[in-house]
């Protein structure tokens, strides 16, 4: 039995990693099985947040607003992390968002996770849910869903069940995570001073900061404006 792991959890603006960002990350490290330190800290995403995730996390704008990016915390979150496997539910969303920010660093970041929503579909087949909060309240895990540290705790004490009632070491191990992920370039100076001028120019209210946007992101939003309103 892996005893030893990070159980890490995100709360994001959205479910695409190539576009949406991290507003909430949640880390709980456990050596021999028990809790022995942990990490939890806002992220500002440099957009305001879509109502829908206002609504499931609890997290507004405000809280955010003096939050340092995630290009400013990934270094000191894989410290933290070392050599340690990552234990999540759904692991591979959460690890695809890390991913991301690591590679826009220009950070090298491979890991091996445990799944326990894996270990659920295997050995609760028949549970009509296999969603983290449905699974802690079968079990009885105390749970206040959708932060980050809260999931993350609780997928802890998840996995420290599953493992107690079904353990195979054929099937509780660390498997290799696989995610493919490209590198998008911060926004250059120029492009900054010219969405700047188009938002001026055009009188536009945005949910955006310029200024955290990447290259990519700024050039379609420049065609955008240019499109509807011209030059």
């Amino acid at each position: 039995m892996v005893e030893s792991y990070v159980s890490f959890d995100l709360e994001t603006t959205g479910l695409n990693p190539k576009k949406d960002r991290i507003i909430e990350v949640g880390a709980i490290k456990v050596i021999d099985g028990k809790e022995v330190d942990s990490r939890s800290f806002f992220v500002n995403p440099g957009m305001k947040l879509p109502l829908k995730i206002i609504e499931i996390t609890g997290i507004r704008d405000a809280d955010l607003i003096n939050a340092k990016s995630m290009g400013e915390e990934v270094e000191n979150l894989i410290e933290f992390i070392g050599d340690l496997p990552l234990l999540g539910h759904n692991i591979l969303f959460d690890y695809s968002f890390l991913k991301k920010a690591c590679v826009d660093q220009k950070i090298d970041f491979e890991k091996e996770g445990l799944d326990t929503l894996r270990f659920a579909r295997i050995y609760l087949a028949k549970l009509p849910s296999k969603r983290l909060g449905d699974l802690c309240e079968y079990y009885q895990i105390s749970l206040i869903a959708h932060r980050a540290s809260e999931d993350a705790r609780a997928t802890h004490y998840l996995y420290q069940t599953l493992c107690k009632n079904f353990y195979d070491e054929k099937i509780f191990v660390p498997r290799e995570l696989i995610c493919k992920i490209k590198r998008d370039t911060p926004i250059t100076s120029k492009q900054i001073q010219f969405l700047t001028d188009l938002i001026k120019r055009n009188n536009l209210e945005v949910e955006y900061e310029v200024s955290r946007m990447f290259k990519s992101e700024a050039s379609r939003e420049i065609d955008r404006i240019l499109s509807t309103y011209g030059r």
